[in-house]
């Protein structure tokens, strides 16, 4: 067998991967949020992190075999991020796996075969290492697979065992290095040091041992493997480029940002490179952490959001980048990942707000702590020092808001360091002194949301009980600053002693109403809450609001109710899917709002019409059956025990709150609820769609939001039986008729359009050229679309007859290019297949394609480039049939 590694896309990588595991009985699954289950991790780190119940033997496995693509992010390494050929924060780690099935020498096997046969990397290339005590590993791969001695290499714990913590299962691993310069000999093979020849792309971990408390391992009786190949470092292999970043998985993003920036990445510095390669990394991460619902925040994964988003931003600066321009790289990010994660699309409007928001928000902090802090290095250096103090550093924190990680990196930059030590020392005298003072918040500042917690007490929560309370105002903030009163016409957020308003939390939306006072009146339009109190937005409507005044805080109790029936809709709608789809079945998401409700859940499959209508049915049951509600307040162990629902990830305290519904749901949750469900009156389910690889959302409404909805829908049917003069029910099929008239009219469209680009086409064989006994002929046609393009080609083709190659182009509509290839068996002879060689060409337009040798079709988005891939095309024909 000959070896030659060809040209693979990204996605063609991933596709090949699973396949070849389908193939051979694995379950394809797709990729788990990043988001994980595993409550001891912030963020899904590995491909292996959603099995990990199973490893563990905590869960039983619904199938022995599996693969899957996993989007995984780790920040251990984020100085390193840019800097060397192949660290991210975001990556994408390909597996298979298996559950007491299969094991080492099968897992050896494939992973050698689909290396060296799917991916035709070949085999004096590879090099594979094994842990020093694995005789067995390093026996199949010498012995069965062929792999010379000299190529085995035998490495300790730290590179080749794997366990899962002090205790647990754990095993040998086995990894395949890549060697970009075999020629160098096999005698001096450095795996650990020498990462410019050696690039390791996939480990096979054998879970084959289970480790006690002291040490002891004895052996699994059902053995388990787990792999990883990394897919930007097989894209890197096999498109033969000199880092993961020059990969087309995330090279568009770079040359994105280079063009914003006025750039060229290949002409500009290192130092500029590396700028490039993070923003080219950030933007992946960032664009599928909030497509998986993480917004940025200063605590847990939302602090790791907000991180990358400002090491974007700021590496934008540093390349020239002055405006926001984080928007204009995601849609670069998500255009390419779309396909495998639909969920980006889907998300699209709510990627880019937040990026847009934080963004906005930190060139602000930047423009203010920037200059101060070249100032501050200036000086240090001047003095002949090598350290910014904690007090300069505690200055740029508390004044400008500079997070301290951005003042070390900037210093790092500057060959200088940062004192943290009295960093820490000037933050706990701060605290020390609004303990004491109470002085006023400036919201704006970084950590000042820690501090309010600290300031003011813990807002006393009523509303479960309470719709109307009487208050005391804490604390006044308008724009984010602390003032201490705030006239009428004035957006003021609010924090109050105690409130009857229920806060966002748990899907559910902030109450609705207003304060009153001494001749003051606000609106509230929002409720959120930071740490343990609560903020109140609103207005300023009467009057002038003042720290310190008591007021009658009053929730909109029509909106409660309508939050209320929506609230306990979902949890009947959770207990009907588990009821009727699949017991399985656990919630992803929910937003409980005043007109409607959205409920995210883990499903691998569409729902079908049956069972949509029966899952409404239920609900409609139990809702008219009057399931009074019992709320109590149990400790967390004695609600699981009694079979309350717990929202995976989510962290509960000691005690908590029990809804339960006796004999139709009992679930964790801290909402507002109906105490009986006859108070919902109706639930309609509006919509089933995917929102993610194996998340499904169902959107409903109920109760008196239903009313709504039904208006919408009359006036909807009114208008239209008004204009096609047709009863309501005779809709349906006047609309099938109109539709089968425009399907008519397009045929006959297409036919004529069909005609006209071969009338035009004949123009063209006045343009062909001659070499040797080939005949060329490449063109540009004006607004012909694909279909019609495809005709024109194979028409000049055969007109043309024995040793034509024939390339056209055309731009059918605004942004979009079709090219087409027609090659004759002559020209295949020749090497050249149409597929191919027109998918190398719409490169040049920011797209590509492929087909058969003899016919083929590729597509492109700038419609500017379009004369100069002609022009290629042209050029690379005759080089090649000369």
């Amino acid at each position: 067998m000959s070896y030659h590694p060809q040209y693979l896309s990204g996605n063609e990588i991933r596709t090949l991967f699973l396949d070849f595991y389908a193939q051979r009985g694995h379950q394809i699954l797709p990729s788990a949020s990043l988001v994980p289950e595993d409550p001891t991790v912030l963020l899904t780190i590995a491909g292996m992190l959603p099995f990990k119940p199973v490893f563990l033997g905590q869960r039983t496995p619904e199938f022995k075999r599996a693969t899957t693509s996993q989007k995984c992010i780790r920040t251990n390494d984020i100085e390193n991020v840019g800097r060397t050929q192949r660290h991210h924060t975001f990556f994408e780690m390909l597996g298979n796996f298996s559950f007491g099935d299969y094991f080492k020498e099968q897992a050896i096997t494939w992973g050698w075969e689909i290396s060296t046969t799917v991916f035709k990397l070949p085999p004096e290339h590879l090099v594979v290492s094994v842990y020093e005590e694995d005789d067995e590993a390093y026996a199949i791969w010498r012995d069965q697979i062929g792999v010379p001695e000299k190529r085995i290499k035998r490495m300790g714990a730290d590179d080749n065992f794997w366990n899962s913590g002090p205790t647990g299962p754990c095993g040998p691993c086995s990894e395949i290095y890549y060697d970009f310069h075999p020629e160098r000999g096999d005698d001096n093979i450095d795996l650990e040091h020498d990462d410019t020849r050696f690039i390791e792309f996939y480990n096979l971990v054998f879970m084959q041992y289970n480790q006690d408390a002291e040490g002891n391992l004895t052996p699994l009786a059902n053995k388990n493997i787990d792999t990883g190949m990394g897919l930007e470092r097989m894209a890197q292999i096999l498109q033969q480029v000199p880092n993961n970043y020059e990969t087309d998985l995330i090279f568009p993003i770079i040359k994105k940002a280079a063009e914003i920036a006025g750039v060229d990445y290949y002409k500009v510095d290192e130092k500029n490179q590396v700028s490039l390669k993070i923003i080219g990394d950030h933007t992946r991460a960032v664009v599928h952490m909030i497509a998986d619902e993480i917004r940025a925040s200063n605590v847990g994964r939302g602090y790791i959001l907000r991180r990358l988003i400002r090491r974007l931003v700021r590496h934008g600066r540093l390349i020239g980048i002055n405006s926001e321009f984080t928007t204009q790289v995601a849609e670069v990010a998500i255009s390419l990942a779309e396909d495998a994660y639909p969920n980006l699309r889907q998300r699209e409007n709510a990627i880019k707000a937040e990026l847009q928001r934080e963004e906005s928000r930190f060139l602000q902090t930047l423009e203010r702590g920037e200059k101060l802090l070249e100032e501050i290095i200036a000086e240090v250096k001047q003095q002949g020092k090598t350290q910014i103090s904690g007090e300069d550093a505690f200055t740029l924190f508390d004044t400008y808001g500079f997070p301290l990680e951005l003042t070390q990196e900037i210093a790092e930059e500057n060959n200088l360091t940062v004192d943290v030590d009295n960093f820490n020392v000037e933050m706990e005298k701060q605290r020390q002194r609004a303990r004491v003072a109470h002085e006023t918040i400036d919201l704006t500042v970084q950590g000042s949301l820690d501090k309010l917690a600290e300031d003011i007490q813990a807002t006393e929560f009523l509303g479960y009980f309470q719709p109307t309370a009487t208050a005391k105002v804490e604390a006044i903030l308008v724009a984010g600053v602390s003032q201490e009163e705030a006239e009428a016409g004035t957006e003021v957020q609010i924090v109050l002693d105690k409130t009857p308003f229920y806060a966002e939390s748990g899907g559910q939306i902030g109450d609705r109403g207003y304060l009153s006072g001494e001749a003051v009146v606000a609106t509230i339009h929002d409720v959120k809450k930071e740490s343990d109190f609560f903020v109140h937005f609103g207005c300023i409507e009467r009057g002038t609001l003042r720290v310190g005044d008591t007021i009658t805080a009053q929730i909109d109790r029509a909106c409660r109710r309508r939050l209320q029936a929506n609230h306990t809709a979902t949890h009947l709608l959770q207990a009907a899917l588990k009821k009727i789809v699949d017991d399985s079945i656990s919630q992803a998401g929910s937003l409980v709002a005043f007109d409607r409700l959205r409920f995210d859940f883990n499903c691998s499959r569409p729902l079908t019409p049956e069972e949509i209508q029966q899952v409404e049915e239920q609900v409609n049951n139990w809702i008219a059956e009057a399931h009074s509600a019992n709320v109590a307040i149990l400790p967390l162990a004695e609600a699981k025990a009694k079979g309350a629902i717990a929202m995976f990830g989510e962290k509960y305290g000691e005690e908590v709150r029990v809804i339960d519904f006796p004999g139709v749901s009992m679930e964790l949750c801290g909402g507002t609820h109906v105490s009986n469900t006859a108070e919902i009156g109706v639930f309609k389910i509006i919509s089933e769609s995917g929102v993610a690889s194996g998340v499904r959302r169902i959107e409903a409404v109920s109760g008196p939001a239903m009313l709504d909805y039904l208006n919408v829908r009359d006036k909807v049917v009114k208008d239209l039986s008004d204009r096609f003069k047709v009863k309501p029910e005779e809709l349906p099929e006047r609309i099938t008729t109109l539709q089968n008239e425009l399907r008519t009219t397009q045929k006959e469209l297409e036919t004529l359009k069909s005609q006209l680009a071969i009338a035009k086409s004949d123009s063209l064989l006045q343009t062909v050229e001659t070499v040797g006994d080939y005949k060329i002929l490449v063109a540009q046609m004006e607004d012909v679309d694909p279909e019609s393009l495809k005709t024109a080609a194979e028409r000049l083709q055969q007109k043309l007859g024995a040793g034509a190659a024939v390339v056209l182009g055309s731009v059918p509509e605004a942004g979009k290019v079709s090219f087409v290839a027609a090659f004759s068996p002559q020209v295949n002879k020749k090497g050249l297949q149409a597929g191919k060689f027109i998918g190398a060409i719409a490169k040049i337009c920011g797209g590509g394609g492929g087909g058969r040798p003899n016919l083929a079709q590729a597509g492109g988005r700038d419609a500017s480039k379009l004369p100069e891939a002609i022009k290629q095309a042209q050029s690379e024909l005759k080089s090649a049939l000369a």
